[in-house]
């Protein structure tokens, strides 16, 4: 539960069981203190005064012809963000959080990069997307298994509120989510690759990597600027070293842009040393000037990869048709 309730709970000298039984109902979908009712009625208006049960309200859901759903959540103070709940085979489900509403760093083929930067969310506005979408996933006898911090903002500029979130997520009084179902996605920022690296809770790091040399991921990220490859692939190097955990490497295919077997070779090149794995993702349409590769590119690059010892995966589209693929949030499509 959020730090916000329980602290206020505590210093109203209430008993700690009260703290379970606003978890409980948190955790039962419950959305507003009138409702839960194993709290005495005179605390339940007292906390109405001071601080609402959730920092996030849904406002709409869209849901894609493959069982994709993704919301639109409004927090307290009037933001709006997006989270997106994509649905797998047994029941299982991956969560797409948001860590900032909007992002600074403008990547071009990115919707989220075209809103500019808002502000960061709390620890408790990002776990409240993870229960809120738990509660929708056991409505349909489903489960969320994963959580990808892949949605709106750049999460390791945000440390302290992702990994306040990502405990209220691995906790077996949260979620109980395995930290190795549990993945953090960066443009580059490497002093949160750092942070990322001496964080107890062993989750996994994917970094956003689209290009093979500078001079075009100058042109699609321009952060890289600031990090060029080199120093961003040192630094996730040694958090593989440090961590024992591969880095993975998502890769965007744009047509004529980066998908050609020369680009293939150049990756090849820069990551063959086993500590990274690399995806291959679909490029999901913002209305920007990019196409997304052919499927017959498409596979010339992983067969060129193949042949140099790495094995990639493919990463289909999901929701792309309601806006709430890769790239694709901008509190535009729901």
């Amino acid at each position: 539960m959020s730090d916000d309730i329980t602290s206020i709970l505590k210093g109203w000298g209430e008993p700690a069981y009260r703290i379970k039984q606003v978890e409980d109902a948190r955790r039962s979908g419950i959305r507003s203190w009138e409702d839960v009712t194993t709290l005495p009625k005179a605390l339940r208006e007292k906390l109405t005064e001071v601080v609402p049960l959730w920092s996030v309200t849904p406002e709409a859901v869209a849901e894609s012809r493959d069982g994709t759903l993704k919301w639109r959540l409004r927090t307290n103070d009037g933001m709006a963000i997006e989270s997106v709940l994509i649905k797998h085979a047994r029941g299982r489900r991956t969560l797409c959080v948001s860590s900032q509403a909007g992002c600074a760093l403008g990547c071009k083929f990115c919707a989220t990069g075209a809103m500019g930067p808002g502000r960061d969310l709390t620890a408790r506005e990002i776990a409240d997307q993870a229960f809120l979408a738990a509660d929708v996933a056991r409505e349909a006898d489903a489960r969320v298994s994963n959580v990808v911090f892949m949605g709106m903002g750049e999460p390791l500029q945000n440390t302290e509120a992702v990994f306040g979130a990502i405990r209220e997520m691995h906790s077996p009084d949260g979620l109980g989510i395995s930290a190795r179902q549990i993945a953090v996605s960066t443009a580059g920022w490497v002093p949160g690759i750092d942070e990322l690296m001496n964080f107890d809770i062993p989750v996994r790091l994917a970094l956003s990597l689209h290009a093979a040399d500078d001079a075009t991921r100058d042109q699609l990220m321009p952060i890289n600027k600031r990090w060029p490859i080199a120093n961003v692939l040192a630094q996730c190097r040694r958090y593989a070293d440090r961590t024992g955990r591969r880095v993975f490497i998502e890769y965007l295919m744009l047509e004529g842009v980066n998908d050609s077997v020369a680009d293939a070779k150049r990756l090849a090149t820069i990551l063959r040393d086993g500590r990274f794995h690399v995806n291959l993702i679909e490029y999901n349409a913002t209305g920007g000037e990019y196409q997304g590769s052919s499927q017959e590119r498409r596979r010339r690059f992983a067969e060129e990869l193949e042949s140099a010892g790495l094995y990639p995966s493919l990463r289909r589209s999901r929701g792309a048709d309601i806006a709430a693929a890769c790239g694709q949030l901008a509190n535009t499509g729901v």
